[in-house]
């Protein structure tokens, strides 16, 4: 006789619990290179941390990101330098590109999809320059660490519906709120000539409203 085992009463669904993707770990040869590579990009050192027999521990995060980095000594097997087609997003690719390439990157040129989509694997389809409306999404730049892992710049500078989970606006520098309110003012100008005034006791509801759609995949106005 066979006694089956009650089925287990679960409670809600992992869409339910928030599961955020926090840390990703790169393999490298040298620990001392690569934290002085990435620290000299301007990312912040969180850790370092030594334990026995030579494991070590380096986490470090970009400007603004909610995704830190580790790297070190007996942390992966994976053979140095595999990691590849690690996304950096950022709102305007051609200060982001010029930032890393003054703090020692090795920058590719900035490219877009030859299909206008997402980039293919190494330079297939690459076509040089912006993408040719400047579409979220499109822009993209690449370089590499001392190892050869693998990262890529892409331009978002609008969300796609169902990204983001509440509306709101959130920006996690001076510069990304900058590049911000600049777009906002562009399309403002062009509803204005569109409508023929100029609204001057509207237009913060204008702004906010188009920020809010923005970033949280909604329709802004025009």
């Amino acid at each position: 006789m066979t006694i089956q085992e009650p089925v287990r009463e679960t409670e809600g669904s992992l869409s339910d619990v928030a599961t955020k993707l926090e840390v990703v770990v790169i393999p490298v040869s040298d620990v001392d290179r690569a934290k002085s590579f990435y620290t000299g990009l301007g990312w912040r050192l969180d850790a370092d941390v030594a334990g026995q027999d030579g494991f070590r521990v380096v986490q470090v995060t970009p400007p603004g990101s909610h995704c830190s980095v580790i790297f070190g000594s007996k942390v992966t097997t994976a053979k140095p330098g595999s990691a590849q087609g690690l996304h950096l997003i950022v709102s305007d690719i051609d200060l982001a590109h010029s930032a890393l390439d003054s703090r020692g990157a090795d920058m590719s040129a900035i490219f877009h999809d030859a299909s206008g989509v997402f980039h293919r694997s190494g330079a297939d389809g690459r076509v040089a320059g912006l993408h040719p409306s400047r579409a979220s999404y499109g822009s993209f730049a690449s370089f590499s660490d001392p190892d050869g892992n693998g990262w890529l710049l892409q331009e978002v500078t609008s969300r796609l519906p169902g990204r983001i989970d509440r509306p709101g606006a959130s920006f996690a520098s001076v510069q990304d709120l900058a590049s911000a309110l600049r777009r906002v003012a562009a399309a403002h100008g062009e509803h204005e000539k569109r409508t023929g005034g100029n609204h001057d006791d509207k237009w913060p509801d204008w702004y906010a409203e188009y920020l809010i759609a923005e970033n949280s995949g909604g329709t802004v106005p025009i």
